[in-house]
């Protein structure tokens, strides 16, 4: 075996979550074509069904399930639901996210509770609800945000604590599940192109972080894929309660 096979997902099942959009929907496509056969998870069933479509075009074998990640009982479902169709579990992506900009003193009860139950519960209840079913050698990766390290530039308070929550929560499943030989990261990206960034004042975002990090621009899908494949994959396997920060230098600036 080389050192580029311990990157290869071949034979392994890897759900992800938020995978109708964004980042989730670039994930999908690099750990596909790192051989794994995914279990994609989402609350818009047609945007799910339109990249499976894709994905099975080019050989992946694909699971689909509409499924809320801040419903444990959804998320249950689609633990059974990769066992169902695959017959094993090997990986979990947590990627399901809802993006807010609102001041604390603008912040709905309702609303700070949906983004918490989303961004930090939805990836407690996936990552128990699969671990459970996982043999020695799983892994789980959480992606967090710079956000979680640093202080937001923009009132961002339900966000940034959901996401230093996740790196928290990271840092216990890995202690816990270390025995049964499942490794449990974090992934933190900075700012990348993508949906959610885009919505959110693009032009303002890419000044900041151009006056603001080391590299001075917004990352691309690729630089995230293949951080995301080093953890999910055993090449890392000798890694767990970690949080990898690909931020463009912005947390270290």
């Amino acid at each position: 075996m080389t050192t580029l096979d311990l990157f290869r997902l071949d034979g392994r099942t890897i759900v992800i979550t938020g995978a109708s959009s964004g980042l989730g929907v670039g994930f999908a496509r690099s750990l596909a074509s790192a051989g794994a056969d995914l279990v994609l998870a989402a609350r818009r069933q047609d945007r799910l069904d339109a990249l499976a479509v894709e994905l099975e075009g080019a050989g992946t074998r694909v699971a689909v399930v509409a499924a809320d990640v801040s419903d444990p009982d959804a998320c249950e479902a689609v633990a059974e639901q990769a066992i169902a169709t695959f017959g094993r579990i090997d990986g979990v992506v947590n990627n399901a996210g809802l993006g807010s900009a609102v001041s604390a003193l603008k912040e709905t009860p309702d609303g700070f509770r949906k983004l918490i139950d989303v961004n930090l519960n939805g990836v407690f209840w996936m990552a128990r609800a699969c671990a459970a079913r996982m043999e020695h050698g799983g892994s789980i990766v959480n992606v967090a945000s710079v956000l979680g390290h640093i202080a937001p530039r923009f009132p961002q308070a339900a966000y940034a604590a959901s996401k230093a929550g996740v790196i928290g929560l990271t840092r216990d499943l890995a202690g816990e599940w270390a025995r049964r030989g499942i490794r449990v990261n974090a992934l933190s990206p900075g700012y990348f192109e993508s949906e959610m960034t885009a919505a959110a004042q693009g032009d303002v975002l890419r000044e900041m972080v151009a006056a603001q990090s080391m590299l001075g621009r917004f990352g691309v899908q690729e630089e995230l894929d293949t951080a995301l494949l080093f953890l999910i994959s055993p090449a890392s396997s000798y890694v767990t309660g970690t949080t990898l920060l690909v931020d463009g230098g912005l947390s270290s600036y």
